[in-house]
């Protein structure tokens, strides 16, 4: 590894599981001291890293709360004195027919995916703007560019992480504070997994799924997490309030149909 991340301190939302977890062992190994964020425990996960010599807590956090968004961050204040990059990974999906929703499927699935972003640079920003620079990368989806069946609020959700990242990008821009968004396409993480198994065949949906990736696979959450790096460091000094497509290609076609082995 070459330490890009050095001295850098980083709070992570969805820390515990997939995307989120997959940043938070890079950054570690990257040399950050990392705080995992999660409704999901992950006090195993910063053990191991403190085991090999790394920096990390684990606070439970409900993104979609004011006052546990602001008491994780104060607890990553406390412990390691300061603050550098927010990744905001936290994400939940729901399946089904938009008039079938409730509105506490609707007012949950946009608490974790919108308005998480908001209370995490309501209070990280004091502490970022203490730096000459500071980051945040927020996790968007090839439905912050397109729509998909039966995810309606999940799709809506994705857009407005794009637009929300353009927003913070341009009105924090001369505080030092660069941001941008990654836009995975289909992953293999337990939210995808989730998403699946509400299907009759789990496995061949997401085979026929993946038939509609030229590169013929599911992205791994490694090759999200490397790209979030990049826009977490100064190898990307001149990007703010872009969208990166991390998707094996699925948005550069209209059509496409891999085919068979």
């Amino acid at each position: 590894m070459s330490n890009r991340l050095e001295g850098q301190v980083a709070w992570i939302s969805g820390g515990a599981s997939g995307i989120g977890e997959a940043t938070v062992r890079l950054f570690a190994r990257e040399g950050a001291a990392v705080v995992i964020a999660d409704v999901t425990d992950g006090q195993s996960i910063a053990a191991e890293i403190n085991s090999h010599g790394g920096n990390a807590i684990y606070t439970a956090c409900d993104v979609s709360d004011n006052n546990s968004v602001a008491e994780s961050i104060n607890a990553a204040i406390e412990r390691f004195g300061g603050l550098n990059i927010v990744i905001n990974c936290a994400g939940v999906v729901h399946v089904g027919l938009l008039h079938e929703y409730s509105e506490a499927d609707w007012d949950t699935l946009m608490g974790v995916n919108v308005k998480g972003i908001f209370f995490s640079l309501k209070h990280a920003f004091p502490h970022l703007s203490a730096n000459e620079r500071s980051y945040m990368v927020n996790v968007g989806s090839i439905s912050s560019h397109i729509g998909q069946r039966l995810t309606p609020a999940y799709t809506t959700s994705k857009g407005a992480v794009l637009s929300l990242t353009q927003s913070i990008a341009l009105d924090y821009a001369a505080a030092g504070l660069r941001c941008n968004c990654v836009c995975p396409g289909i992953t293999d993480t337990p939210m995808l997994r989730h998403h699946l198994n509400t299907t009759p065949d789990p496995e061949e949906t997401l085979r026929q799924r993946v038939r509609r990736v030229p590169i013929n696979r599911a992205i791994q959450p490694n090759e999200v997490a490397r790209t979030i790096l990049y826009l977490s460091c100064e190898d990307s000094a001149a990007v703010n309030g872009t969208s990166l497509v991390i998707d094996g290609g699925y948005l550069a076609a209209a059509e496409w149909d891999t085919a068979d082995d």
